[in-house]
């Protein structure tokens, strides 16, 4: 009987262990979620400044550069090959800032160097950008045979059926959900795209026959599966293979496919033939010599800029979303091909430009949607 004191006083005390535990558990969970609402507040800020800069990037450099292409091809420009070079030779132009973010990585690897993530192998890197650089060069072929045959307002607006595509394969390389106003948002850009089959372009400022015409829109249209499958498969590499989150990787993503692509389209250039007519080319150029370079390398630093954009965007949300603002100078490129080329602006476009602008504002929505929702569950609201 002289045991059950001593019991009773160890039951106390472990009972008053258990009340301190629970104590600094519950102050633990408390701090745990102070900053998870410190670092989404901060994520929101910040993310919004990135995706405003990135946004600017992929929407202006995309229509400085399809209409500097469609002035390339009025002015006597003809080389597929070099239409197609330009749009992706330019990334020497971004080297300075490359080496200015892998010295910023290389200093924040030094300072929180308590990663586990296992580095991918060189092999695996090189099997992914030359994949990736392959399909690139392919893409922007299909693009530049399109924009030598079909009026830049129209090779613009076909040019939202990209977005379905890559809702497509999103689906599958992704696990992208999809809800009502992504949906609608899809189905009215494909609407908005395949209105242009019924569109007579014979005023417009590209005068081909119909069987060109129908050449340029298969090409702008498989151009736009293959871009649509590119986003996918770049958003596919930053989750699976590399698995980082620096401005290094969104530089290493841009620079490195871009010299795979370079690559195999001077192969094709000079496979081709038609290098040996460049120089006659550039003589018979309507604005000049100067103007013809100068055009080219325009065009060049506009690609540049929007693919730096487009990468950023898949790296800082998705591919669907970098798509989506991809989406959103489809309105401005027919604008200003009305201003510059004279491309009349029929009633087919204008409703397909409608369409084009109701399926933005659907998706944008539910991203808002889904920004709140986190918001909500983190007390930010």
């Amino acid at each position: 009987m002289g045991e059950a004191p001593e019991i009773q006083l160890q039951i106390l005390a472990e009972k008053d262990k258990l009340d301190e535990n629970s104590v600094e558990q519950e102050q633990q969970t408390n701090e745990s979620i102070g900053q998870l609402k410190t670092i989404t507040r901060q994520r929101t800020y910040k993310w919004w400044l990135l995706m405003a800069i990135y946004t600017f990037f992929s929407l202006s450099g995309s229509s400085m550069a399809v209409l500097l292409g469609r002035l390339y091809y009025d002015k006597g420009g003809n080389s597929k090959w070099l239409a197609t070079f330009v749009q992706v030779a330019g990334f020497p132009i971004l080297i300075p800032l490359y080496y200015l973010s892998s010295y910023k990585s290389a200093n924040h690897n030094t300072t929180t160097s308590n990663s586990t993530t296992n580095p991918p192998s060189v092999l695996v890197l090189s099997a992914m950008y030359s994949g990736l650089g392959v399909l690139l060069a392919a893409d922007c072929l299909l693009y530049s045979v399109g924009l030598l045959y079909l009026p830049v307002s129209t090779y613009a607006l076909i040019c939202a059926s990209q977005l379905a595509f890559n809702a497509l394969f999103s689906l599958f390389l992704n696990s992208q959900k999809f809800t009502p106003f992504i949906i609608n948002s899809l189905v009215l850009l494909t609407i908005s795209s395949a209105l242009l089959i019924f569109q007579n372009d014979s005023s417009d400022s590209t005068q081909v026959s119909k069987g060109k015409y129908v050449i340029g829109f298969v090409c702008t249209v498989a151009a736009s599966a293959g871009y649509g499958l590119l986003l996918s498969l770049t958003q596919l590499c930053f989750e699976k293979i590399l698995k980082k989150q620096t401005f290094k990787v969104v530089m290493d993503m841009v620079i490195y496919p871009s010299l795979v692509a370079t690559l195999v389209i001077l192969v094709g250039l000079f496979a081709s033939g038609e290098w040996k007519s460049l120089g006659r080319e550039m003589e018979g150029f309507k604005l000049g010599k100067a103007s013809y370079v100068n055009v080219l390398v325009w065009i060049t630093i506009g690609w540049q800029v929007c693919w730096v954009g487009v990468v950023g965007l898949i790296f800082e949300a998705s591919s669907l979303f970098s798509n989506v603002i991809s989406t959103l100078g489809i309105p401005i490129v027919p604008v200003l091909a009305r201003v510059f080329f004279q491309d009349p602006m029929t009633g087919i476009k204008a409703i397909s430009m409608l369409l084009a602008i109701w399926g933005f504002v659907s998706f944008v929505y539910q991203h808002y949607l889904d920004e709140f929702r986190l918001n909500s569950e983190t007390g930010n609201v």
